[in-house]
């Protein structure tokens, strides 16, 4: 069975995007997609990085677990809160610590905002970082207004009929380059 990891990107107390990341996890695991693992940064806790990784002399465990994780998944999740049109630092941090585990990496984006656009607006800063480090950013988005409305605290939507739809759309389209990469390897 093929595996995703789902970066959940918010560090803040209080956040919400946690919920989506959440969500997420149940839903693969409903549908039987894939094996799904949250990887929280909040529990993480990395500094902010001086160096990329394959440049570090010591990294620390935590790194190296880490970017095994990336690199060992098929496929690769970002729940992402729009930040003031921006995303998280703590995001940014290990998109940039990385860069041999990106290549070629099938990288869906969820959007979160307590707003009614969802976090779109942190889409194309997100998509050029990723881009660059030569990910292959899925051309499908998961956008989720109003997160606080939408979720409980567990990831539970209020119109899980309504999500689910959405969502399985945008996670057909990940499944699909997951197994386009894997066919081209």
């Amino acid at each position: 069975m093929p595996t995703i990891a789902i970066i959940s990107s918010s560090v803040r107390t209080g956040r919400a995007s946690h919920r989506v990341a959440l969500y997420l996890q149940k839903r693969i695991e409903e549908r039987q997609l894939a094996t799904a693992e949250i990887l929280d940064l909040k529990e993480y806790q990395f500094p902010v990085f001086e160096e990329r990784l394959r440049l570090q002399p010591e990294p620390s465990e935590k790194l190296l677990d880490f970017a095994a994780r990336i690199k060992a998944a098929d496929g690769v999740i970002i729940v992402t809160p729009e930040y003031n049109g921006g995303y998280p630092a703590s995001l940014k941090n290990v998109v940039d610590v990385l860069y041999d585990e990106w290549r070629r990496k099938p990288l869906a984006i969820s959007t979160v905002s307590d707003g009614i656009f969802g976090g779109t607006q942190v889409i194309t800063s997100l998509t050029f970082s990723l881009w660059k480090i030569r990910a292959w950013v899925v051309p499908a988005m998961f956008p989720n207004p109003k997160v606080k409305e939408a979720y409980d605290e567990q990831g539970n939507p209020a119109d899980k009929a309504g999500v689910d739809k959405r969502a399985d759309g945008f996670l057909d389209e990940l499944m699909w380059c997951m197994e386009a990469a894997t066919r081209m390897k």
